[in-house]
């Protein structure tokens, strides 16, 4: 990393699903420019790239509805304020920068450039007790998620000593039906006596999104295991608990990004925010 900067202007073009942040120093060059998952850990990461570029950073956010609540939460409960950059500012800007390749990056640079240049915006100022409340949800967002990483490593390794094949069948942080199948499937034998269409209906049953995939998948690594091996049935327990318990820690995150939006949108400039 070079010499840390005095201070910077950070640029955010935000979005449903991704940010991009570019980051300028005092001459426009640009010193940072990366596309961020709207994630809490990804949000998370960057910020803490970005704030060790600078002594003082400047926020500048082109507000896109509720895609940006979670990005502009956690500026706040760090202590970072932003200004608003209208949409409508950046697109009259970008035809000046035409060099930058992708529209995101450009647009992301184009923010953080004309944020360094005017001083007119008006600043996303959070009241201490909402920054306060915020910054304990999504403290408690981050122990959660710790909490959910930790029991998928302990999962996978108890059923890793049972059924190694299912175990490398799916992946369990990202796949919702696989959890499903393990609270009531989790050994060869069992799999193989409910058979494919018992066992698709009832994933069905509970929701499970192309349960026949799922399955498919799980009676194919049931078909290449027929050992028992030892402690399978206490193992089996371990697993249907555990993935029952990510499940639920699932449904609590939900609830808590719920909160956070909410707790957000009691920012007394959410009208600006929601245009």
């Amino acid at each position: 990393m070079g010499e840390r900067s005095a201070r910077v202007w950070a640029g955010v073009d935000a979005g449903k699903g991704h940010h991009w942040a570019a980051v300028v120093n005092e001459a426009g060059a640009t010193l940072w420019s990366k596309k961020v998952a709207n994630d809490e850990t990804a949000i998370l990461t960057a910020l803490g790239e970005i704030l060790d570029l600078a002594d003082e950073v400047h926020w500048a956010v082109d507000i896109s509805g509720t895609s940006s609540a979670l990005l502009l939460a956690l500026l706040a409960a760090h202590g970072q304020r932003a200004v608003y950059v209208p949409g409508r500012t950046v697109n009259r800007m970008a035809g000046a920068y035409r060099g930058e390749a992708k529209t995101d990056a450009r647009d992301a640079y184009v923010i953080a450039e004309t944020a360094r240049h005017r001083r007119d915006f008006t600043a996303i100022d959070v009241p201490a007790q909402l920054a306060a409340e915020l910054a304990l949800l999504t403290a408690h967002r981050s122990d959660l998620v710790a909490d959910r990483v930790r029991m998928i490593n302990r999962l996978r390794d108890v059923l890793t000593g049972i059924f190694p094949a299912l175990e490398r069948a799916f992946d369990y942080s990202a796949h919702k039906g696989a959890l499903v199948l393990l609270t009531g499937y989790q050994t060869p034998a069992a799999m193989r006596r409910r058979g494919r269409a018992r066992l698709t209906a009832w994933l069905a049953n509970r929701g499970v999104r192309g349960a026949d995939a799922v399955a498919a998948t799980a009676l194919e690594a049931a078909d290449a295991q027929r050992t028992v091996l030892p402690g399978e049935d206490v193992a089996a327990a371990i697993v249907a608990d555990l993935a029952a318990q990510i499940l639920a820690l699932d449904d609590r995150l939900k609830r808590i990004d719920k909160q956070i939006r909410d707790t957000f949108h009691a920012h007394p400039q959410a009208e600006i925010i929601e245009s």
